[in-house]
């Protein structure tokens, strides 16, 4: 959609090209994220008036906030940042239909105390490799992990929102693929009883042969926060 609308904005640009900060999965959100645009021969003489016109033909579900010149040895995909993603959830009781795109529901009454407890394993440095589903020889799977903890739900609220939910919040400098969704998968089972800690550290070691296969659903994630070093 960015470069549908660009080549609508734009069309006497020969050529531009954009490249995003990352990549989602389907049903994710992003509250924050970034792309950087390329254009040849071509220098935005008004980057206000060019905002106000990009929003105006993008449609009602992306919203650019900034803009900004940065030189050419800046990558948005390889510069240092740090990345913070949110799962929300509610548990206890099925929700009312209008959440089911913000909020993943687990009917299962679940051991909170346990999984904010769970959430401090993540947190370091590990081999992420039983977190991903495209196990690959060439692809390092260990990630750092800065912070991963669960807390009441303070970023999103609605009148048909249940009266308690909560948020796993991660982050880190960069994730592999579904990486959060099963570490929230993995936290889940924590909260139904059927792995136990020890099942979590022995995943996290360099040679674990152990496999997580719950994937939590999509639509309770979100791209939280993108910042450049």
């Amino acid at each position: 959609m960015l470069s549908k609308t660009l080549g609508f904005i734009l069309p006497d640009e020969s050529v531009y090209k954009i490249l995003g900060s990352g990549r989602t999965d389907a049903k994710v959100s992003a509250l924050d994220t970034a792309f950087e645009l390329f254009l040849e021969g071509h220098q935005i003489s008004d980057p206000t008036d060019f905002l106000a016109l990009f929003n105006r033909n993008l449609p009602p579900d992306i919203r650019v906030t900034a803009i900004k010149t940065v030189n050419e040895d800046f990558n948005v995909i390889q510069h240092s940042k740090l990345k913070e993603y949110i799962y929300l959830f509610s548990f206890g009781e099925k929700n009312h239909p209008f959440c089911a795109p913000f909020l993943a529901n687990i009917i299962d009454v679940l051991d909170l105390e346990a999984m904010m407890e769970a959430t401090n394993l993540f947190v370091g440095t590990h081999d992420f490799k039983a977190y991903t589903s495209r196990v690959r020889a060439q692809v390092n799977n260990v990630r750092t992990i800065n912070r991963c903890e669960i807390l009441k739900n303070d970023l999103l609220k609605a009148n048909f929102f249940p009266e308690t939910s909560y948020a796993l919040h991660v982050e880190g400098t960069g994730f592999m693929r579904y990486q959060i969704r099963m570490i929230m998968g993995a936290l889940i089972q924590v909260g139904q009883g059927i792995l136990g800690f020890s099942d979590i550290e022995a995943s996290l070691l360099p040679n674990s042969n152990i496999e997580m296969t719950f994937v939590a659903p999509g639509s309770g994630l979100l791209l939280n926060r993108v910042d450049f070093r």
